[in-house]
């Protein structure tokens, strides 16, 4: 295996025509064909190249992400924020449950049960929604036991239905129809991203229902790691004793600008791989057909990727995260949250990944 880790060699492996995002001969992971999170994961943008199956649908995905205004963002995720602490968190009716845990618990679910939330998922459904994302998310490691592929391939179905019961419901489903007449996303009722998304597909006639909602579902697990990592992050950094400037109106700001530090600096997704398609010349070295470059995106100073894979969420996962750490931490120094976020009360492990970079929090002793 290659590494690259020079920025300049981490941005030509990123837009090199010679390098994949899977192998050649393994579309989708051998350990989970044959179920219903292959059947998610063979569509999902990022894990495709090409016009059809990745440029296309991901200019689709990236248009639909900035048509959510950044305010109607921020409103969610401090909502959700809140909400999500109420029922995790340490203290009255939870009073036997686990601090540090119960941190860990927040800072996973936040961020998936805000953009479920911005889809048009009632309030009633996301903490199920996060539940079953937690456990798809695991079809995506190379780590996971054959219990939790099971696991993973069994919430992908249930997800799926979940998106088509939600597509019924806001009466989106015709906006999915080939046979559709132009603009008909603009009469769905709600204005949710799941109609800019349906808006969008409509425009660019991405036709695919499925590969709709598979990449729906890649939009929640990749907000349970990535976003819930950047928020870990953040976490982590005010542990070690972060300075966090600002006061009144200016803290939201203050707290994008940590936010974008740590993405910089310790970021959630450490490194990617690329595949070599053709024999090439990168980095000024020759990598033969069939090789691996591990590219460390860490190291790249890249941590939403480069070229045609960055990230289209970019701006999305950093107004969830400022605006959840934010709002948590402007609540009084006597609640728990605030108490438990003080500098030394808290210590953390890293989740078990190749490539993700996410702590797990406990009371320090």
């Amino acid at each position: 295996m290659w590494i690259a880790a020079h920025p300049e060699v981490v941005r030509e492996v990123m837009t090199h025509a010679s390098c994949r995002v899977r192998p050649a001969d393994e579309a989708v992971p051998a350990a989970i064909v044959g179920g219903s999170a292959a059947e998610v994961f063979g569509v999902l943008v990022r894990m495709n190249d090409g016009e059809v199956r990745h440029v296309a649908p991901r200019l689709v995905l990236q248009r639909a992400l900035a048509g959510v205004p950044g305010d109607v963002v921020r409103a969610a995720a401090v909502r959700v924020a809140r909400d999500v602490w109420s029922d995790v968190r340490p203290d009255g009716v939870h009073a036997h449950a686990d601090a540090g845990g119960a941190v860990t618990r927040w800072v996973n679910e936040a961020p998936v049960r805000t953009v479920a939330s911005l889809l048009g998922f009632e309030d009633a459904h996301l903490p199920q929604v996060a539940a079953l994302v937690g456990k798809f998310v695991a079809c995506l490691s190379p780590l996971s036991s054959a219990q939790q592929i099971g696991a993973a391939h069994a919430a992908a179905q249930e997800l799926l239905a979940a998106f088509e019961a939600l597509c019924k419901r806001s009466d989106a489903g015709a906006a999915m129809n080939a046979a559709a007449v132009a603009g008909v996303a603009h009469a769905v009722k709600g204005g949710s991203l799941l109609v800019e998304v349906l808006r969008e597909a409509e425009a660019a006639g991405w036709r695919g229902e499925r590969a709709i909602l598979a990449n729906l579902l890649g939009l929640l697990s990749q907000t349970y790691e990535a976003t819930a990592g950047l928020i870990g992050n953040t976490l982590v950094a005010l542990q070690r004793g972060a300075q966090w400037q600002g006061g009144g109106g200016q803290r939201y700001e203050a707290a994008l600008n940590l936010v974008r530090e740590v993405a910089l600096h310790n970021p959630s997704v450490q490194n990617t791989r690329r595949f070599v398609a053709e024999d090439a010349y990168i980095g000024g070295v020759e990598v033969k057909r069939g090789q691996v470059i591990l590219v460390v995106l860490a190291a790249g100073g890249t941590p939403f990727g480069h070229g045609a894979h960055k990230c289209p969420g970019q701006t999305m996962a950093e107004i969830i995260a400022a605006s959840a750490v934010e709002a948590m931490l402007a609540e009084p120094a006597s609640t728990s949250f605030a108490r438990l976020l003080q500098p030394g009360r808290l210590t953390w492990r890293y989740r078990a990944s190749h490539n993700a970079h996410i702590p797990e929090f406990m009371e320090a002793k």
